[in-house]
């Protein structure tokens, strides 16, 4: 069984995978299901066997029509049936073309124990749902419903082709950038508050204080240039694993959401690297950054002591 770290780490991109599993999950135990009751069919028959269970007779393209599925994954599934003695297949009589299907004698045999089966699975369902904070049913409906009016892949298309022309691209530090990141957060503590011990042996030596460590440091830029930067520490308080720091973003280059995008961005890379509880220090003063921070879901600590004179506000964040 997958992990469920593995899936909080992929976030999104791992949906298809989540749902196979779920489906694989679900029909491993239909098949028990099936063998509780006597029912002698496979679960993946089940859609077919339940047009057919009152003795109709169908085309395999109109059950292939009502069931959603393709007109050769619906012949092969009656095939198995047929080979099974629970379908009777024939050429209709007036377009040779079209496969007839309909259960056997021993097929409908087994319809008063489906039934039976079905009232149970409805009930324990139910009772699944109610534990649920969202209805199953109506979720799969709306995403139906929604991907039915723009496709997955053409909304995948249209994102990648903002990405591509977006001035502004969110990279991981490089030695180069080293210049920009001590301007810039030199440049928003100075507006304030002046430079403390604390910032100038961080912001000069980041390998031994952030990277060497297992840290990660992202540079926003605007057509190149870089505005924005944003660091990930190990935290030191061992209740958290990690500390967001060094946040600044350029005055001039406000106007592009460059801070939320950056900002965005870090978290998602401590979701990736199995970060459950964040940390930050910062003043309320700098209201655009509070901002951001209650935005993407952090709240106000109790205040406790920090190294930094200019702090007066700490907040935390379970992902």
């Amino acid at each position: 069984m997958t992990s469920p770290d593995f899936f909080k780490r992929t976030g999104k991109m791992a949906l298809g995978s989540r749902l196979r599993l779920l489906t694989e999950r679900v029909n491993e135990e239909a098949k028990s299901i099936y063998e509780l009751y006597g029912v002698e069919i496979k679960p993946k028959w089940f859609p077919v066997y339940f047009l057919l269970a009152h003795g109709e007779k169908m085309a395999i393209t109109e059950i292939a029509s009502q069931i959603g599925q393709t007109h050769v994954s619906v012949l092969a599934i009656a095939k198995e049936m047929h080979k099974a003695g629970l379908l009777w297949l024939s050429k209709d009589e007036n377009d040779r073309r079209r496969t007839i299907a309909r259960l056997s004698p021993r097929g409908l045999s087994y319809t008063d124990k489906l039934e039976l089966q079905c009232l149970d699975v409805a009930s324990a369902m139910d009772e699944v749902t109610q534990q649920m904070q969202n209805d199953l049913w109506k979720a799969i409906a709306e995403i139906e419903r929604i991907l039915d009016e723009r496709s997955l892949l053409q909304r995948v298309e249209s994102k990648k082709m903002e990405r591509e022309h977006d001035p502004v691209q969110i990279v991981p530090y490089q030695e180069k950038y080293h210049d920009a990141f001590v301007a810039l957060n030199t440049h928003w503590i100075e507006t304030y508050w002046t430079l403390e011990p604390e910032d100038v042996e961080s912001l000069n030596d980041t390998n031994r204080f952030i990277l060497d460590k297992g840290g990660h440091i992202f540079v926003a830029l605007l057509d190149g240039d870089p505005v924005g930067v944003c660091a990930m520490m190990k935290c030191e308080r061992e209740e958290y694993d990690w500390e967001i720091a060094k946040y600044a973003v350029a005055p001039w280059a406000q106007g592009h959401g460059i801070g939320d995008k950056l900002f965005r961005h870090i978290l998602e890379k401590a979701r990736e690297m199995g970060g459950f509880r964040l940390f930050l220090e910062s003043n309320t003063v700098l209201e655009a950054a509070i901002h951001i921070y209650k935005k993407h879901g952090f709240k106000e600590l109790p205040s406790v002591s920090s190294a930094y004179e200019r702090c007066n506000i700490q907040m935390e964040l379970t992902l």
